[in-house]
């Protein structure tokens, strides 16, 4: 294992967080007092308590939730696309570094901001509402495994995306609706039983609520749903990782 390629990558992709440190750490500070606002003050004041759990309360593991996907997916995506794109992934592929380093590298670092803009949101939402986390170590545990999947998703789309409009696409048109969709701001028993069975076939629902349970300990979904589709998704964007570098798939054009 070549760590010192490893670290090179890594550090090259943080440090262009810190670049863009208004973008990258601001914009998500903004968004969360704003949906506080919103939602928490002038909405959640006409809205009783969710399963024993102030309103305000109840919608911060989600907005964190929310917070992870979308970066985890958007900075990952982005730092593979912007090798193809200015051409410098050749030199990458011409060092002898593997595959599986390069994945470390880029994946390691996307995850590492989403972590890092998950906790400053945690953080933020500690400042509009009062909450504890019951089980800190599961929500430690969903922390990473979401970040460290949704990065890797990221990347895949960074690969398959051939311009800048294809990269925004999946994030704009199927990540976020999907989230808004999946129980962030509201339970999914609220809904009729019919489409409580519709929303099922989301698969943020089993983030969402395997995330909320280790909050508050109240589920849509039991802990073991959760974790097991969590893990599946895992591996299906590790298959999907193997094969686009088993197959070149637009790397080696």
């Amino acid at each position: 294992m070549n760590f010192y390629a490893i670290r090179a990558i890594y550090l090259f992709e943080m440090a262009r967080a810190w670049r863009t440190l208004m973008q990258s750490v601001a914009s998500p500070v903004v968004s969360t007092a704003l949906y506080f606002v919103v939602f928490g003050s002038a909405i959640g004041s006409h809205m009783v308590e969710i399963e024993g759990v102030s309103y305000g309360a109840f919608i911060v593991p989600g907005m964190i939730m929310l917070s992870l996907l979308t970066q985890s997916v958007a900075n990952a995506s982005f730092g593979i696309y912007m090798p193809r794109f200015s051409g410098t992934i050749y030199e990458i592929h011409s060092a002898p570094i593997s595959y599986l380093e390069i994945v470390t590298g880029y994946v390691g670092a996307a995850a590492s901001k989403s972590i890092i803009l998950g906790l400053i949101t945690l953080v933020t939402a500690r400042l509009f509402v009062d909450f504890q986390i019951q089980h800190p170590f599961w929500m430690i545990g969903f922390l990473l495994l979401t970040s460290l999947t949704f990065s890797l998703f990221g990347f895949i789309i960074g690969i398959w995306a051939d311009g800048f409009e294809k990269l925004q696409i999946i994030p704009l048109m199927i990540i976020t609706p999907l989230t808004f969709l999946g129980g962030t701001f509201y339970s999914i028993s609220m809904l009729p039983p019919f489409w409580q069975g519709v929303t099922l076939f989301n698969p943020v629902v089993y983030l969402v609520s395997g995330f909320r349970w280790s909050f508050f300990g109240i589920s849509d979904v039991s802990l073991g749903i959760s974790l097991g589709m969590t893990l599946a998704f895992l591996v299906a964007c590790l298959a999907g990782v193997h094969w686009i570098f088993k197959t070149g798939y637009r790397l080696k054009t």
